[in-house]
């Protein structure tokens, strides 16, 4: 069932959470993460990294065990269908909004906006002030961060093993700036 259910100015979108144990949800999960991640990091970062990164955090096992580790994981759909997910957990003080992806057809639409509302949902309910995401330097991604209200934090180049590293922006986003919704 749906967790949440928005109306906003096109489709309704539903975040539909991800159980441990869901096997064929994971299996899902997993499929949908690896189709929009190759797509969009590969000309970023390149096959290589981006085929390393996939299986360190997309996998059915990594995504298992995220899940085990207090991440919350949700589908984002539209009537019918999947058309992206989201992955965050509490971390430091802030909610850390791991993952944010749309169909690349999906983007555009104003779908991100709503996502990141209901992040900012989920971190209200857990008492936290703050948002947090990591982007590439290089992501075109970083406009619409910083179109929702998103600011740079810090810079980090994070060391994730086989030579390959993790060269971002960390944006923060304080809960009390994001619109209610009325």
């Amino acid at each position: 069932m749906p967790e949440n259910h928005h109306q906003g100015p096109r489709e309704p979108i539903d975040f539909v959470k991800l159980e441990a144990g869901d096997e064929a949800g994971i299996s899902a999960m997993s499929s949908l993460a690896v189709g929009i991640v190759r797509e969009h990091y590969d000309p970023i970062i390149g096959r290589e990294q981006n085929d390393y990164m996939i299986e360190k955090f997309q996998s059915p096992d990594a995504i298992r065990r995220q899940l085990g580790s207090g991440y919350q994981y949700y589908f984002v759909q539209t009537p019918g269908q999947n058309i992206g997910f989201l992955a965050f957990f509490p971390r430091g003080g802030a909610m850390y909004l791991s993952k944010l992806y749309l169909l690349k057809d999906e983007r555009g639409k104003g779908y991100s906006r709503r996502m990141v509302g209901f992040v900012v949902g989920k971190a209200k309910e857990a008492g936290l002030d703050v948002v947090e995401l990591n982007v590439n330097r290089h992501n075109d991604s970083i406009r619409v961060y910083e179109k929702l209200g998103f600011t740079v934090a810090r810079a980090e180049k994070n060391d994730i093993g086989s030579g390959f590293f993790m060269d971002d922006h960390v944006y923060a986003l304080n809960v009390a700036d994001w619109p209610s919704e009325g």
